[in-house]
């Protein structure tokens, strides 16, 4: 991974303007998976996610889901587990995805192309892991999208209890510094256990301009 991160080629798709878009959290099919496409469509307010189809399924959500960074909720076990893990960042990325990648978990949906994708995407210092490690061991993490105020988050494991959770309060940590007011963690959809962490729903109108806002905040330390 690059230690600042490399614009690739330009996206040649042209995305729609979700602003103005039908009320459907599906937006788009077909396009590519090229560095310069992922990042136009984040910037655009637009992610990828593979369905029933052989083409690319773009996604903006009507209600997205989005952490507050002030409003994450941290149980009692939850700070247990925190003090028993040591976090890390990007040291390894390959590792994380893959375990998100793993067929054998329920409602998988990361395959060989998507793989392939965010790890050329990571070295070229855009996608990043949140890592919890226990004992000299990669027990959990996360992974996803950093372009100035925004990380977008797209899959999270663990292989022993509460790992995962223990990577996200470290993302929301890297993210609280001079312009965590402006940052946005997006996490696509609010499911019932992202609610229970302090996931809100935000009406696709008022994400874009917070989208807006924060992709005008430079990039956490961690990740720059």
């Amino acid at each position: 991974m690059t230690a600042v991160p490399v614009e690739p080629s330009p996206c040649p798709w042209m995305f729609p303007d979700v602003a103005h878009a039908d009320a459907d959290d599906l937006v788009a099919m077909g396009a590519d998976l090229e560095p310069g496409t992922l990042l136009a469509a984040y910037r655009a307010g637009i992610f990828p996610m593979p369905g029933d189809t052989d083409a690319m399924l773009w996604w903006s959500p009507m209600e997205r889901g989005v952490l507050p960074l002030d409003a994450l909720r941290v149980s009692r076990s939850l700070r247990q587990a925190e003090r028993r893990m040591e976090i890390r960042v990007d040291t390894a990325f390959p590792d994380v995805i893959e375990a998100c990648a793993d067929p054998t978990r329920d409602s998988g949906w990361i395959d060989e192309q998507v793989l392939d994708a965010y790890t050329k995407l990571h070295r070229l210092g855009w996608a990043h892991s949140v890592e919890a490690w226990q004992d000299g061991e990669l027990v959990g993490g996360l992974y996803g999208v950093a372009i100035g105020g925004l990380f977008a988050g797209e899959s999270m494991f663990h292989r022993v209890r509460d790992a995962s959770k223990v990577a996200l309060v470290g993302l929301v940590g890297l993210l609280r510094d001079e312009h965590a007011d402006r940052r946005l963690l997006d996490v696509q959809w609010r499911t019932p256990h992202l609610a229970s962490l302090g996931v809100v729903a935000v009406q696709r109108p008022v994400y874009l301009r917070m989208l807006a806002d924060a992709l005008e905040v430079p990039l956490p330390s961690a990740f720059a």
